[in-house]
Protein backbone atom coordinates (compact mmCIF):
# COMPACT_ATOMS: atom_id res chain seq x y z
CA UNK A 1 0.00 0.00 0.00
CA UNK A 2 1.19 3.58 -1.23
CA UNK A 3 1.92 6.25 2.21
CA UNK A 4 1.83 9.75 1.04
CA UNK A 5 3.10 11.64 3.67
CA UNK A 6 3.77 15.30 2.82
CA UNK A 7 5.46 17.24 5.64
CA UNK A 8 8.91 19.36 4.26
CA UNK A 9 5.96 21.48 2.23
CA UNK A 10 3.62 22.10 5.09
CA UNK A 11 4.50 25.86 6.01
CA UNK A 12 4.26 26.66 2.59
CA UNK A 13 0.88 24.84 2.11
CA UNK A 14 -0.49 26.32 5.11
CA UNK A 15 0.63 30.25 4.31
CA UNK A 16 -0.17 29.79 0.92
CA UNK A 17 -4.09 29.08 2.05
CA UNK A 18 -5.00 30.62 4.45
CA UNK A 19 -6.29 33.71 2.86
CA UNK A 20 -8.82 30.92 0.98
CA UNK A 21 -9.74 27.52 1.46
CA UNK A 22 -9.41 25.19 -1.49
CA UNK A 23 -12.27 22.88 -3.07
CA UNK A 24 -12.42 19.63 -0.98
CA UNK A 25 -11.85 17.78 -3.97
CA UNK A 26 -8.09 19.94 -4.55
CA UNK A 27 -5.56 17.36 -3.93
CA UNK A 28 -4.02 20.59 -2.84
CA UNK A 29 -5.04 20.81 0.09
CA UNK A 30 -3.83 17.76 1.30
CA UNK A 31 -0.93 17.91 3.92
CA UNK A 32 -0.47 14.23 4.72
CA UNK A 33 -2.06 10.89 3.19
CA UNK A 34 -2.19 7.23 4.63
CA UNK A 35 -3.12 4.79 2.55
CA UNK A 36 -7.03 6.01 1.85
CA UNK A 37 -7.31 8.30 4.43
CA UNK A 38 -6.01 12.31 4.26
CA UNK A 39 -5.20 15.18 6.72
CA UNK A 40 -6.41 18.35 5.17
CA UNK A 41 -4.93 21.90 5.36
CA UNK A 42 -8.08 23.48 7.41
CA UNK A 43 -8.08 20.64 9.68
CA UNK A 44 -4.50 21.55 10.93
CA UNK A 45 -5.10 25.33 10.82
CA UNK A 46 -8.18 24.69 13.17
CA UNK A 47 -5.81 23.12 15.38
CA UNK A 48 -3.25 26.27 15.64
CA UNK A 49 -3.80 28.36 18.74
CA UNK A 50 -4.58 32.11 17.76
CA UNK A 51 -1.39 34.53 17.77
CA UNK A 52 2.06 32.52 17.39
CA UNK A 53 4.08 33.60 14.52
CA UNK A 54 5.29 32.08 11.58
CA UNK A 55 8.03 30.03 12.95
CA UNK A 56 6.12 28.76 15.78
CA UNK A 57 3.17 27.60 13.49
CA UNK A 58 5.25 26.10 10.94
CA UNK A 59 6.58 23.69 14.06
CA UNK A 60 3.34 23.20 15.19
CA UNK A 61 1.54 22.23 11.95
CA UNK A 62 4.37 19.62 11.80
CA UNK A 63 4.10 17.96 15.04
CA UNK A 64 0.40 17.59 14.61
CA UNK A 65 0.76 16.23 10.98
CA UNK A 66 3.27 13.67 12.33
CA UNK A 67 1.11 13.13 14.87
CA UNK A 68 -1.70 12.30 12.98
CA UNK A 69 0.80 9.92 10.53
CA UNK A 70 2.14 8.02 13.49
CA UNK A 71 -1.26 7.46 14.34
CA UNK A 72 -2.98 6.16 11.34
CA UNK A 73 0.75 3.90 10.99
CA UNK A 74 0.00 2.51 14.01
CA UNK A 75 -3.98 1.84 13.44
CA UNK A 76 -3.18 -0.10 10.06
CA UNK A 77 -0.40 -2.24 11.90
CA UNK A 78 -2.90 -2.88 14.75
CA UNK A 79 -5.65 -3.96 12.17
CA UNK A 80 -4.15 -6.18 10.20
CA UNK A 81 -2.58 -8.23 13.50
CA UNK A 82 -6.17 -7.78 15.17
CA UNK A 83 -6.96 -11.24 16.59
CA UNK A 84 -10.60 -10.38 17.56
CA UNK A 85 -11.71 -7.82 14.88
CA UNK A 86 -15.35 -9.24 15.33
CA UNK A 87 -15.55 -7.98 18.87
CA UNK A 88 -14.19 -4.49 18.12
CA UNK A 89 -16.65 -4.00 15.65
CA UNK A 90 -19.57 -5.33 18.14
CA UNK A 91 -18.35 -2.83 20.61
CA UNK A 92 -18.05 -0.21 18.26
CA UNK A 93 -21.88 -0.85 16.95
CA UNK A 94 -22.81 -0.94 20.68
CA UNK A 95 -21.02 2.62 21.49
CA UNK A 96 -22.87 4.06 18.40
CA UNK A 97 -25.99 3.03 19.23
CA UNK A 98 -25.59 4.06 23.12
CA UNK A 99 -24.58 7.53 21.63
CA UNK A 100 -27.33 7.89 19.29
CA UNK A 101 -29.79 6.36 21.72
CA UNK A 102 -28.41 9.01 24.43
CA UNK A 103 -28.42 11.64 22.29
CA UNK A 104 -31.99 11.23 21.59
CA UNK A 105 -32.84 10.92 25.02
CA UNK A 106 -31.32 14.40 26.17
CA UNK A 107 -32.72 16.05 23.31
CA UNK A 108 -36.48 14.80 24.32
CA UNK A 109 -35.69 15.74 28.13
CA UNK A 110 -34.74 18.97 27.44
CA UNK A 111 -37.94 19.80 25.20
CA UNK A 112 -40.32 17.67 27.54
CA UNK A 113 -38.77 17.63 31.17
CA UNK A 114 -39.14 21.09 32.87
CA UNK A 115 -36.01 22.26 34.85
CA UNK A 116 -38.64 24.04 37.73
CA UNK A 117 -39.50 22.63 40.98
CA UNK A 118 -42.09 24.30 43.31
CA UNK A 119 -40.57 25.75 46.26
CA UNK A 120 -43.41 23.42 47.94
CA UNK A 121 -42.24 20.52 46.68
CA UNK A 122 -38.47 21.24 47.52
CA UNK A 123 -39.67 21.66 50.64
CA UNK A 124 -41.48 18.73 51.63
CA UNK A 125 -39.12 16.27 50.19
CA UNK A 126 -36.89 18.75 52.43
CA UNK A 127 -38.86 17.97 55.56
CA UNK A 128 -39.46 14.56 54.57
CA UNK A 129 -36.03 13.29 54.10
CA UNK A 130 -33.66 14.96 57.25
CA UNK A 131 -31.66 11.41 57.16
CA UNK A 132 -30.46 12.47 53.74
CA UNK A 133 -29.15 16.11 54.90
CA UNK A 134 -27.37 15.47 57.87
CA UNK A 135 -25.08 18.21 58.02
CA UNK A 136 -21.31 17.31 57.64
CA UNK A 137 -18.92 20.29 57.40
CA UNK A 138 -18.77 23.63 59.04
CA UNK A 139 -21.12 25.94 57.42
CA UNK A 140 -20.45 29.93 57.45
CA UNK A 141 -21.75 33.46 56.53
CA UNK A 142 -19.88 36.39 56.48
CA UNK A 143 -17.70 38.56 54.18
CA UNK A 144 -14.39 37.66 52.76
CA UNK A 145 -11.63 39.99 51.02
CA UNK A 146 -8.51 39.85 49.32
CA UNK A 147 -6.63 42.92 48.39
CA UNK A 148 -3.06 44.01 47.30
CA UNK A 149 -0.94 44.04 50.54
CA UNK A 150 0.13 47.76 49.23
CA UNK A 151 -3.92 49.19 48.78
CA UNK A 152 -4.63 52.00 49.90
CA UNK A 153 -6.71 52.74 53.12
CA UNK A 154 -6.68 48.93 54.33
CA UNK A 155 -7.01 50.37 58.07
CA UNK A 156 -10.28 51.80 57.43
CA UNK A 157 -11.37 48.31 55.85
CA UNK A 158 -10.27 46.65 58.58
CA UNK A 159 -12.69 48.80 60.53
CA UNK A 160 -15.83 48.48 57.98
CA UNK A 161 -15.14 44.39 57.54
CA UNK A 162 -15.73 44.35 61.29
CA UNK A 163 -18.92 45.89 60.95
CA UNK A 164 -22.14 44.88 59.54
CA UNK A 165 -23.84 47.94 59.20
CA UNK A 166 -25.18 49.02 55.74
CA UNK A 167 -23.31 51.88 55.45
CA UNK A 168 -20.11 50.38 55.93
CA UNK A 169 -20.62 47.69 53.82
CA UNK A 170 -21.75 50.26 51.18
CA UNK A 171 -18.08 51.35 51.52
CA UNK A 172 -16.57 48.31 51.39
CA UNK A 173 -18.24 47.39 47.86
CA UNK A 174 -16.99 50.58 46.32
CA UNK A 175 -13.20 50.17 48.08
CA UNK A 176 -13.48 46.53 46.39
CA UNK A 177 -14.80 47.97 42.74
CA UNK A 178 -10.92 49.45 42.75
CA UNK A 179 -9.20 47.34 45.05
CA UNK A 180 -9.64 44.15 46.09
CA UNK A 181 -8.93 40.88 43.63
CA UNK A 182 -11.70 39.03 45.06
CA UNK A 183 -15.12 40.40 47.41
CA UNK A 184 -17.39 38.29 48.44
CA UNK A 185 -20.39 38.95 50.44
CA UNK A 186 -22.30 36.12 51.91
CA UNK A 187 -24.20 37.27 55.08
CA UNK A 188 -27.17 36.11 52.88
CA UNK A 189 -26.26 32.63 52.58
CA UNK A 190 -24.23 29.84 53.76
CA UNK A 191 -21.01 28.39 52.60
CA UNK A 192 -18.67 25.29 53.25
CA UNK A 193 -15.81 27.34 55.36
CA UNK A 194 -13.12 25.17 53.99
CA UNK A 195 -13.88 26.35 50.85
CA UNK A 196 -13.69 30.14 52.07
CA UNK A 197 -9.98 29.65 54.29
CA UNK A 198 -8.96 28.00 51.20
CA UNK A 199 -8.36 31.33 49.93
CA UNK A 200 -5.93 32.33 52.77
CA UNK A 201 -2.77 31.64 53.58
CA UNK A 202 -3.56 29.35 56.75
CA UNK A 203 -3.71 25.86 57.44
CA UNK A 204 -6.96 24.95 59.68
CA UNK A 205 -6.69 21.18 60.73
CA UNK A 206 -9.62 21.58 63.21
CA UNK A 207 -12.27 24.05 61.27
CA UNK A 208 -15.13 23.54 64.38
CA UNK A 209 -12.51 24.43 66.22
CA UNK A 210 -11.19 27.18 64.73
CA UNK A 211 -14.87 29.07 64.36
CA UNK A 212 -15.55 28.52 67.76
CA UNK A 213 -12.33 30.65 68.89
CA UNK A 214 -12.40 33.37 65.58
CA UNK A 215 -15.36 36.13 64.57
CA UNK A 216 -12.44 37.93 62.64
CA UNK A 217 -9.85 36.90 60.71
CA UNK A 218 -6.64 38.59 59.35
CA UNK A 219 -3.58 37.03 57.15
CA UNK A 220 -1.38 38.13 54.65
CA UNK A 221 1.34 37.39 52.41
CA UNK A 222 4.44 38.46 50.43
CA UNK A 223 1.10 40.14 47.85
CA UNK A 224 -2.27 40.31 49.67
CA UNK A 225 -4.12 41.30 52.27
CA UNK A 226 -6.71 38.86 53.21
CA UNK A 227 -9.62 39.61 55.89
CA UNK A 228 -12.89 37.42 56.91
CA UNK A 229 -15.59 38.28 58.99
CA UNK A 230 -17.61 35.35 59.83
CA UNK A 231 -21.12 37.16 60.90
CA UNK A 232 -22.42 33.02 62.16
CA UNK A 233 -21.61 29.73 61.71
CA UNK A 234 -22.65 26.12 62.39
CA UNK A 235 -20.76 22.99 63.37
CA UNK A 236 -21.20 19.71 61.61
CA UNK A 237 -24.19 18.54 63.42
CA UNK A 238 -27.52 18.00 63.08
CA UNK A 239 -29.23 18.72 59.46
CA UNK A 240 -28.52 21.21 56.95
CA UNK A 241 -30.32 24.37 56.55
CA UNK A 242 -32.95 24.28 53.82
CA UNK A 243 -31.60 27.08 51.89
CA UNK A 244 -27.91 25.65 51.80
CA UNK A 245 -29.67 22.13 50.41
CA UNK A 246 -32.09 23.78 48.30
CA UNK A 247 -29.93 23.30 44.97
CA UNK A 248 -29.14 20.12 45.57
CA UNK A 249 -32.82 19.00 46.17
CA UNK A 250 -33.68 20.49 42.83
CA UNK A 251 -30.71 18.69 41.40
CA UNK A 252 -32.06 15.47 43.00
CA UNK A 253 -35.53 15.67 42.13
CA UNK A 254 -35.10 17.26 38.08
CA UNK A 255 -32.63 13.77 38.24
CA UNK A 256 -36.05 11.86 39.28
CA UNK A 257 -38.30 13.69 37.01
CA UNK A 258 -35.80 12.62 33.89
CA UNK A 259 -35.72 8.96 35.35
CA UNK A 260 -39.78 8.82 35.28
CA UNK A 261 -39.61 10.51 31.87
CA UNK A 262 -37.70 7.81 30.66
CA UNK A 263 -39.36 4.83 31.81
CA UNK A 264 -42.73 6.06 30.86
CA UNK A 265 -41.26 6.59 27.56
CA UNK A 266 -39.57 3.08 26.88
CA UNK A 267 -42.77 1.64 28.47
CA UNK A 268 -45.10 3.40 26.25
CA UNK A 269 -42.27 2.57 23.21
CA UNK A 270 -42.32 -1.07 23.83
CA UNK A 271 -45.71 -1.28 24.70
CA UNK A 272 -47.12 0.21 21.21
CA UNK A 273 -44.35 -1.68 19.67
CA UNK A 274 -46.25 -4.35 21.03
CA UNK A 275 -49.57 -3.73 19.81
CA UNK A 276 -48.70 -2.32 16.28
CA UNK A 277 -47.37 -5.77 16.04
CA UNK A 278 -43.63 -4.20 15.43
CA UNK A 279 -42.66 -6.39 18.15
CA UNK A 280 -43.18 -10.27 18.06
CA UNK A 281 -42.27 -11.75 21.41
CA UNK A 282 -41.77 -15.92 20.92
CA UNK A 283 -42.31 -18.67 23.52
Amino acid sequence: MRRYIGIGLIGMSLLAGCGGGAESGDQSDVLAQVGSRTLRRAEITASLPYGLSSNDSLLMAEHLVKRWVKDQLVYEVALRNMDDKARVDQLVEEYRRALVRGSYQERLMSERVSLEIPESEMRAYYDANPDKFVLSKCLIKGLFLKVPIDAPGLSDLRKWCRSTKDADLERIEKYSLQNAAIYEYFYDKWVDVEAVLGNMPIQVSDPAAFLRTHKFVEEADSSFCYLLNIGEYLLPEGVEPYEYASARIQEMMVNQRKMDFLRTFEDELYNEALRSGEVKLFP
